[in-house]
């Protein structure tokens, strides 16, 4: 009976495409060195094509095919440097623009791109998230200053201040229901969780988890609520449950682990590494 099982178990894996072996294990996706060490954002539209954001020089957008093979898709205006990408409902491209201090719109049918958000108060938004309605939350450090805010972008472009006094405020995210909203500081080396109400307002803010070492930077919900973060410098992507257990650890070829996105059937995630200017993927189902 037991070897019975254990032949189920086995096919199970050969028949939907994944042996046990390769379950959680990286694999390279794209080559190395094609893209700048500012390697950050990768998001798929909803036509399921994979944009990741500094391909060969900072300040561009590439596709990425499903062989892992790399195209140049856009170029930005001269002094916007994007580091995350998001889309909304309706296929517009939105990007975290640090050097220029703005959040940008690219859309997809002209590749035109406008300033979609900006505000004196602006110190460099680094990475952001989106509801089912368009509203877009933004982190935005001051690496200098080891400070921090957090923004509210609402539909429109209006930014709205939702706290200045925190860490290097970077890896933003939200829970499946759109109630929770994550967000870590890379130097304090904490990830908080906030508490968000039907009018994008956070309340009741609290510490997730926090570590002694390593950075943090990009984070993703699955399905699931399950969170998982980036451990830049080690490696290192962990999964926690929403009530913030670890569950797995798991671990890149290179160390400079920068962000990550789930593919349309949440077979896979794709991993950027800025040590290694390229992109590793890993199954995390069957």
């Amino acid at each position: 009976m037991q070897k019975t099982v254990i032949f189920s178990v086995m096919m199970a894996f050969i028949l939907t495409g994944c042996s046990p072996k390769n379950l959680y294990k990286t694999q390279d996706f794209t080559p190395t060195n094609v893209f700048t060490n500012n390697i950050e954002g990768p998001n798929f539209d909803q036509s399921g094509q994979l944009f990741v954001v500094n391909y060969q020089q900072d300040g561009t957008i590439a596709h990425v095919k499903a062989d892992g093979s790399c195209e140049l898709y856009l170029t930005l205006p001269t002094g916007s440097t994007a580091n995350a990408i998001q889309f909304d409902q309706q296929g517009m491209m939105y990007l975290a623009d640090f050097s220029g201090h703005n959040v940008l719109q690219v859309r997809p049918q002209t590749k035109q791109v406008r300033v979609y958000a900006h505000h004196e108060q602006f110190n460099q938004p680094n990475d952001i998230c989106i509801t089912k309605q368009g509203v877009l939350f933004a982190s935005d450090p001051n690496w200098k200053a080891s400070t921090g805010q957090l923004w509210r972008i609402d539909v429109g472009g209006k930014a709205v201040l939702l706290a200045s006094s925190m860490g290097t405020t970077n890896g933003i995210c939200l829970s499946p229901d759109e109630r929770k909203l994550y967000v870590n500081e890379s130097i304090q080396r904490k990830i908080w969780v906030f508490d968000v109400d039907a009018t994008g307002n956070i309340s009741n803010k609290k510490l997730f988890t926090s570590f002694t070492d390593g950075g943090l930077d990009g984070m993703k919900c699955d399905a699931q609520g399950h969170l998982y973060v980036t451990r830049w410098g080690l490696g290192q992507i962990l999964v926690f449950a929403s009530d913030g257990q670890l569950q797995r650890t798991l671990y890149t070829q290179g160390k400079q682990t920068s962000n990550l996105v789930f593919s349309p059937d949440q077979k896979y995630i794709y991993v950027t590494l800025q040590d290694r200017k390229g992109m590793e993927r890993i199954r995390i189902a069957k």
